[in-house]
């Protein structure tokens, strides 16, 4: 949707762009032609078969361990193929790059620019609004990726996940990206991890890259989906079954003729949302229909390695005769009987079939009259779901139906746009009524203007996106998100009821007579081939000259100073901001959608800190006492800064599985920036507690979880142990109440021997 600007840059997109497709490709054969060899070497120092999940880890270990590693246990250092960032993350993960001193990545990197963009008239007036508003932002990073040899992807081009999946994405590869969605590229059988910042800027300084060695999931696919069933309902089974702790430090690895029917892009689905389980990432096997995709993205020879490393891109048949004996967890789901399915609201572990959602809806008193539908996004964009999508609609069209509700189509790149308006699909939907949105995240990530609700007033909207938090969508605290299928949502908009079952129940017409959907029917790859499409590419230049600059006096951009060090010292007479009740999420520690602006900078970011996080003692949100002045009524992030103003050292404690969701490294910047020295909770999610340990703050879990009762609001707290900190060893939380007397609590810590050494540089990149 974006031209190049210039003459001059639409030769140096033709010239270069052919180097870096040979570049990446060599990356590839090379990968492919020591494959073999790699997982030899991984079945000779286990002694047994191996899952899929350990082939693809352990032929790009930095270096086998002298003892065989722990699952859950043991730390391990790796050497991922790629980079990947979007633009909301790439502004910190750039500064920080800068630090290293470095002319370039060490491995191929991209920056996509798919977060900043706002949804609210439609795609051509929101890009260009977008690139008015986001200038200086889109500048710096399109200098920043000339600097460092980094490719560029412009505003429109698409969203980062979909792009990777298009691009760059190869069976048996490993990737990082600075976003939580990274795992999408699971669905062409890549470990695609999503990771903060300084982890992204440690793969680009090719410093091998630690993870604990992560639990195993099976998920045996049993039989084919057959009627509305769709990989979104896989998906949505699985977060019901496992919720979203279920997947902390585990991969979730698919396999059976389950997994063989689904298209890759439908596998895309499956493990993308993978992440709201906080699954380190999901994978499935190298199948055929993997290598069409392949094929029909201009990846043909690709596909040509892939096809002959099939034994080592699948778990080996002793794994797949005796599953449970290879697995640390096994779940069967029998595709024959699954049901399309709705989650939510607040929460996308919230299961419940379409048949369902009637008594649901009188049950627990939800708004039954939708306000807004909307499918696309990374999740549910590719050419099968808007062809699924553009059937339901199509049959409502013939029969004389409108649509009820306002809907939204965002999709997902470029590609799929050009493809899906070149078959007609987008016409379809048009005639339904549809706002067809830029190719961006979009109300996905919360940058949705939306103007038909009052703040507070309680609704619901329904999507096929991957997360549904209070506030997720439109900054709302009382729109109530539920999440299914393209297909489905699209089938709602004709009836605008929540209670609504497309698949037994009937739509009255105006003349009487009634309607009744017949399944969606769709294909999973366009017959004439896509319209391929590298629109808004700008490749990475050699040896470039420029320079990098930002104006002192932006409000949206500033370089980053280091974190001092730690003093050698036990942390003393610490003050408690936060004690948060129930999730403590991203979303609640560092908001996104207006917020998103300021993701480069951070004093102006750390303004929303904790602003989402409900306070255990009023049941407030974002509001909090000053403990030093007892003045209560102030926002948490207005607290910090006076705070850190003082120099008084704080903690936050929080409840099970702290920062869930994104991987915002601005949820443990903010927090250090402020003050925070440790944060203190029953258990926490993956990225969340590596992105504090890399910023210097301590994520403690308690030994005892009913510990957490025991923090009062207006206590001193001392942190004892620090200075024989190791790992695993136990640290002691001295809580001093108000009225002279003590009480002690045992805390546990999860850093390695390396981490350590983060701590007390400061933070990780201070260490490095």
């Amino acid at each position: 949707m974006l031209a190049v600007n210039s003459v001059i840059s639409i030769r140096i997109f033709e010239i270069y762009y052919k180097n870096m497709e040979i570049r990446d490709l060599e990356l590839v054969r090379k990968f492919y032609q020591e494959l073999g060899a790699k997982v030899q070497n991984a079945k000779d120092y286990f002694g047994r078969p191996l899952t899929l999940t350990e082939k693809i880890l352990f032929s790009h270990i930095a270096e086998f361990p002298k003892t065989q590693p722990v699952r859950g246990e043991d730390t391990l250092n790796f050497q991922p193929d790629r980079v990947a960032m979007q633009d909301a993350t790439a502004q910190m993960a750039m500064l920080q790059f800068m630090t290293t001193n470095l002319k370039s990545s060490k491995v191929p990197a991209t920056i996509h620019c798919d977060h900043l963009i706002r949804a609210h008239s439609g795609s051509t007036n929101d890009l260009l609004k977008s690139i008015d508003e986001n200038a200086e932002v889109y500048e710096f990073l399109r200098t920043a990726a000339e600097k460092y040899q980094v490719g560029f992807w412009k505003p429109g081009s698409g969203i980062i996940h979909q792009v990777v999946l298009e691009q760059y994405a190869f069976p048996g590869g490993m990737m990082v990206g600075t976003d939580s969605h990274t795992p999408n590229a699971g669905g062409l059988g890549m470990l695609a991890i999503g990771v903060g910042g300084a982890d992204a800027v440690d793969v680009m300084s090719g410093i091998p890259w630690g993870l604990l060695n992560p639990k195993i999931v099976g998920v045996h696919l049993k039989g084919k989906l057959s009627g509305w069933a769709s990989p979104k309902d896989i998906i949505l089974k699985v977060a019901g079954i496992l919720t979203v702790q279920g997947g902390t430090g585990k991969i979730i690895e698919y396999f059976g003729e389950g997994a063989e029917s689904l298209s890759c892009t439908g596998k895309a689905t499956i493990t993308n949302m993978g992440a709201e389980l906080g699954a380190t990432t999901s994978v499935f096997p190298y199948d055929q229909k993997m290598s069409a995709y392949l094929k029909l993205t201009e990846r043909e020879e690709v596909a040509r390695l892939a096809d002959n490393n099939l034994a080592n891109l699948s778990p080996d048949p002793e794994v797949l005769r005796e599953p449970a004996k290879y697995y640390d967890r096994l779940v069967e789901i029998d595709l024959t009987t699954l049901e399309p399915a709705w989650v939510g609201p607040h929460t996308p572990d919230l299961y419940r079939t379409v048949s369902e959602m009637s008594a649901a809806v009188k049950a627990e008193d939800y708004p039954n009259d939708i306000r807004f539908a909307l499918i696309g996004s990374c999740t549910n964009s590719s050419y099968e779901d808007i062809s699924k999508a553009a059937s339901v609609a199509k049959q409502a069209l013939d029969a004389g139906l409108t649509a009820k509700i306002p809907l939204m189509v965002t999709p997902g790149s470029d590609q799929v746009f050009q493809t899906i308006k070149r078959d007609g699909m987008m016409e379809v939907l048009n005639q339904a009524g549809a706002t067809v949105l830029a190719n961006a995240c979009g109300p996905c990530i919360g940058q949705w203007q939306r103007e038909d609700i009052k703040p507070g007033e309680k609704n619901t909207i329904i999507t096929s996106y991957n997360r549904n938090f209070k506030k997720r969508n439109d900054g709302n605290e009382e729109t109530m998100a539920f999440i299914g299928s393209p297909e489905l949502v699209t089938a709602m908009t004709f009836s605008g009821q929540l209670s609504f079952n497309p698949v037994t129940d009937e739509i009255k017409k105006a003349d009487g007579s009634v309607f009744k959907f017949s399944v969606p029917v769709g294909q999973e790859l366009p017959p004439k081939g896509f319209m391929l499409s590298k629109e808004g590419y700008i490749a990475p230049l050699v040896d470039s000259k420029i320079q990098v600059v930002i104006d002192p006096k932006s409000d949206r951009l500033a370089f980053l100073e280091r974190f001092s060090a730690w003093d050698g010292n036990d942390y003393y007479d610490l003050v408690l901001l936060l004690k948060a009740k129930g999730k403590c999420t991203t979303d609640h520690i560092s908001q996104a959608g207006p917020w998103l602006k300021y993701r480069g900078h951070l004093e102006n970011i750390a303004k929303n800190t904790y602003l989402s996080a409900v306070n255990a003692f009023t049941n407030e949100t974002g509001i909090g006492v000053n403990v030093l002045t007892g003045q209560g009524g102030s926002t948490f992030p207005e607290i910090g800064f006076q705070y850190r103003a003082a120099k008084q050292g704080w903690i936050v404690v929080a409840d099970e599985n702290y920062g869930e969701g994104s991987s915002r490294e601005h949820a443990a910047m903010q927090p250090r920036f402020l003050g925070c020295k440790a944060v203190i909770a029953k258990s926490f999610a993956r990225i969340a507690e590596t992105n504090l340990k890399k910023q210097g703050v301590l994520p403690l879990t308690f030994a005892s979880g009913k510990d957490y009762d025991l923090i009062p609001a207006d206590a001193r707290f001392d942190i004892i142990g620090l200075t024989e900190l190791q790992p695993e060893s136990k640290i002691t939380l001295v809580v001093k109440k108000v009225d002279g007397s003590q009480v002690s609590c045992i805390l546990n810590n999860t850093l390695t021997a390396e981490q350590v050494e983060w701590f007390k540089a400061g933070a990780a990149l201070n260490y490095v």
